[in-house]
């Protein structure tokens, strides 16, 4: 589902907000179209399509993370995006590689392909601390990265919050 917000006066306006300390990052659809993590998009004007992607890989919806579905976003006129922490932009050239945790994906240009890859070496998977799977991004094209993994921020944040024990 979508909600639709609309001013009920001229004088007035409509305001989001991020749900952790974070950028919000308003991207202009007319001169782009983006595939994001599903947590990533927040709001956009109506003429902005919205659509669900589906990854290509059932190993990247099993264990990458963020499950089958992504959201593809085209059209014309402004979305806005949301960043855990701070953005770092990279264009990939054609045939590089970016190989990062899933939850710092953000979003990535359509023609950017996309796939999870396990962690290879034990010691990696046991002592690494990043888990079993990495996202890996082949150019050409921009991908989005947030600093902050929410899932990641959330588990050392409980670590602190006192428990009946």
């Amino acid at each position: 589902f979508m909600a639709t917000y609309t001013a009920s006066r001229p004088d007035c306006f409509i305001a989001f907000a991020s749900t952790v300390p974070g950028k919000i990052l308003p991207v202009d659809m007319g001169k782009t179209s983006l595939i994001c993590q599903k947590g990533a998009f927040l709001c956009a004007q109506d003429s902005v399509n919205v659509n669900i992607s589906f990854t290509k890989k059932i190993s990247s919806g099993f264990f990458g993370g963020e499950g089958f579905i992504l959201q593809d976003i085209s059209g014309q006129g402004i979305a806005f995006l949301e960043v855990d922490g701070d953005l770092v932009e990279k264009q990939l050239a054609p045939g590089e590689i970016l190989k990062v945790d899933t939850g710092n994906v953000v979003a990535f240009d359509r023609s950017v392909r996309y796939e999870i890859e396990t962690v290879k070496g034990l010691g990696n998977i046991f002592f690494g601390g990043e888990g079993l799977f990495l996202t890996k991004l082949t150019g050409p094209g921009r991908v989005l990265l947030q600093t902050q993994n929410l899932a990641e921020f959330a588990g050392r944040v409980a670590q602190f919050v006192p428990t009946n024990n």
